[in-house]
């Protein structure tokens, strides 16, 4: 991938100076891989960087201490789900996400646009925001772009989320238009809340860049939303079926759009093989339920693929998970041992394959900052997705 002019001046992307910033560390390209920094209130985050995903304040299975040990530097939190149980205010009353959660570290909130696309039966949208049935005691709750600003300045994360309307793909070109143009208009009520009620003083708002599959959509988008100015953009949207081919089509149309000094983030996505696409495309953070969600189910990953642990073939097997691997799953289990632990039910087995996974993933993000450092990214690409296949 070549390096694309900058779009956009720094001056244009934000009124004010964000909270979080953007330090670039290879000339900051607008397409290519990036090498870069974040720094935030909670700490610097080094990019590109995989956040795993706590969605209702904790990461599954995982206390914050060992968290810290797989390499994290950053995590996720859900205004939704978070909004609904405990409250925002039960958090804050307890001094923050970041102390409510026992994390040091960068947080960063979505804004719940991501429900309006899977809580889609239990949703009513329109102009002025979404109105969904709580999913623990049928509440109805009324999400709007100051709501849901309202409701990640309490929480305190380092980085909030603009509202936006993401929809399934495939759908007609009527409808990813719609849900696009809403949310560019949603953002700018996200940026003009922030604003209002002083969250823009101690915490960053990001813009998400929607348009589906159509380039000249995400484009148009991109360029809105630059107009508003924000202190990082997220590509959203995407990994809702469509095919991988179409994604990493859709970032490299987009990322060209968006301020090379400000920070890029890939929603949602999270297979290895796709981290290395994006990063090749010039993305610098991303997030995904997958090594957390797999981790309980018995599967693990390695370098060369993936492990079926529930697999009657591990039953005998007395090899660590991955040789070399530092994860206390690998230091002190057999492969035997944790198939027996998913087995017979023993939480200890789900722990430490979630563990291992959130370590394979910080494992192979150091590796690719390595390796842009060292000019060989391009080596690196090319021999983790021959391993794979």
């Amino acid at each position: 991938m070549l390096p694309a002019q900058n779009p956009q001046s720094e001056a244009a992307t934000t009124r004010s100076t964000p909270a979080v910033r953007y330090e670039p560390l290879n000339g900051a390209p607008v397409a290519g891989p990036r090498l870069g920094r974040l720094h935030t209130p909670h700490g610097v985050v080094d990019l590109p960087a995989f956040m795993p995903v706590g969605t209702q304040g904790a990461v599954k299975g995982v206390e914050a201490e060992r968290l810290a040990q797989t390499g994290a530097q950053m995590v996720l939190g859900n205004t939704y789900h978070l909004a609904i149980r405990p409250g925002e205010r039960v958090v804050a009353e307890l001094g923050g996400l970041h102390r409510f959660a026992a994390w040091p570290g960068a947080m960063l909130t979505d804004s719940g646009g991501f429900q309006v696309f899977s809580l889609a039966d239990k949703m009513k949208l329109d102009e002025r925001g979404a109105r969904f049935r709580s999913h623990v005691n049928g509440d109805l709750v009324d999400l709007t772009p100051e709501r849901s600003v309202e409701i990640q300045h309490a929480l305190g994360a380092d980085v909030m989320m603009a509202l936006d309307h993401v929809v399934a793909l495939p759908c007609p070109r009527e409808t990813v238009v719609e849900a696009m143009r809403r949310s560019i208009r949603w953002a700018e009520r996200c940026r003009e809340h922030a604003d209002k009620i002083g969250a823009s003083a101690t915490q960053s708002l990001f813009g998400i860049v929607q348009g589906g599959l159509d380039a000249e959509l995400r484009v148009e988008c991109a360029e809105e939303l630059v107009k508003i100015g924000f202190a990082g953009y997220a590509i959203g949207g995407l990994s809702v079926g469509e095919p991988p081919e179409e994604m990493y089509r859709t970032i490299e149309a987009t990322t060209p759009s968006l301020p090379a000094e400000r920070p890029r983030y890939l929603m949602g996505v999270g297979a290895p093989t796709d981290l290395l696409e994006a990063v090749d495309r010039g993305v610098d953070m991303f997030d995904c339920v997958m090594p957390t969600r797999n981790g309980r189910n018995g599967l693990a990953f390695v370098p060369e693929g993936t492990l079926r642990l529930k697999n009657s073939r591990f039953q005998t097997d007395d090899t660590p998970l991955e040789q070399g691997c530092p994860c206390p799953a690998c230091r002190q289990y057999s492969r035997g041992c944790l198939r027996h632990l998913l087995a017979a039910g023993e939480m200890l087995g789900p722990m430490m394959v979630t563990i291992h996974n959130l370590t394979y993933y910080q494992r192979l993000m150091a590796d690719i900052r390595l390796a842009i450092a060292e000019g060989r990214f391009a080596e690196l690409k090319a021999a983790r997705l021959a391993a794979w296949r």
